[in-house]
């Protein structure tokens, strides 16, 4: 639930790369929204720096990542290297798609948050960006 003196969690959410895919993207946007949150998604085919100058733009709390090509390798730490280099400590990034959990461990030990598979419940996903936002928030 929203604090009403604090505004709603901002959430960009993302597809990086070459990668088509966007049902599952647009499902979390819609569930996001459902969970009060503001949603900004960024359509398909960007770039990692893209991804973060319209997070920057947007000031968001969070981006997510929805990935299904086999480049999350690639992507995220791209992606967290750009958010490094431009002071966005306090912002979240999380994802999700199909990725192998060896990977996830190697992903979340460089800095990326919770990564969440095909199929996890848009309650959790939610609660998740609440939850880390809420003890991350400078207000």
């Amino acid at each position: 639930m929203v604090n009403p003196l604090q505004r709603p969690v901002r959430v960009l959410v993302a597809k990086v790369g070459l990668d088509g895919h966007d049902r599952g993207a647009k499902v979390i946007a819609a569930a996001l929204r459902d969970a009060g949150m503001e949603v900004i998604y960024t359509g398909l085919r960007q770039t990692p720096e893209m991804v973060v100058n319209a997070a920057l733009q947007e000031d968001v709390d969070a981006i997510g990542i929805s990935i299904l090509s086999g480049a999350h390798m690639t992507v995220f730490p791209r992606v967290l290297s750009i958010m490094k280099e431009r002071g966005m400590n306090d912002v979240l990034l999380t994802g999700g798609g199909i990725i192998p959990d060896e990977d996830i461990k190697a992903l979340n030990e460089l800095g990326v948050g919770k990564i969440f598979p095909p199929g996890t419940n848009t309650q959790e996903i939610a609660g998740y960006i609440e939850k880390w936002t809420a003890a991350h928030r400078n207000f």
